[in-house]
């Protein structure tokens, strides 16, 4: 079986995404997730400065990277923002592991509220590994508007 090209990726996940309202809320939805989930994973050590979120964006990288190696580099772009940020959350008086799971079930909420208004299922209950395609379907967008290829 030959391996799904990243326009194939984002063809059939366009399909579940095709109301403004439901795309605006996967906007601001899919990075917080995505960075919730670095913040969770980012406070569980592996030891030497390893952390279980380094080892989930390495994989996750070479998922991207096998599906579009200029698209990859935004997305580790984004993932250092989001490590970043996981340094800034520890300023605040409760733990990180806290805000993380705060933001994550919010943006949930939101993304189910999205997909409620859409009429369709989100993608990921098809195949997980739409959990991946959405923040690259996202960057994609964004490489568009500023007329970078990937």
């Amino acid at each position: 079986m030959a391996q799904k090209s990243i326009y194939d990726w984002f063809a059939e996940y366009s399909e579940s995404h095709q109301n403004p309202v439901n795309k605006s809320i996967h906007w601001i939805c899919v990075p917080i997730i995505f960075f919730s989930m670095v913040c969770l994973l980012s406070t569980l050590s592996l030891g030497d400065n390893l952390t279980a979120a380094t080892l989930a964006m390495f994989g996750a990288t070479v998922f991207y990277v096998r599906l579009s190696p200029r698209l990859s580099m935004g997305l580790v772009v984004f993932y250092l923002a989001c490590m970043w940020g996981a340094e800034m959350l520890k300023l605040l008086p409760i733990p990180v592991w806290q805000s993380a799971v705060i933001l994550f079930v919010l943006a949930w909420i939101g993304q189910f509220y999205g997909h409620h208004i859409e009429g369709k299922k989100p993608s990921f209950l098809k195949d997980l590994q739409f959990l991946l395609i959405g923040p690259a379907w996202l960057m994609g967008f964004v490489y568009q508007r500023l007329g970078i290829r990937f």
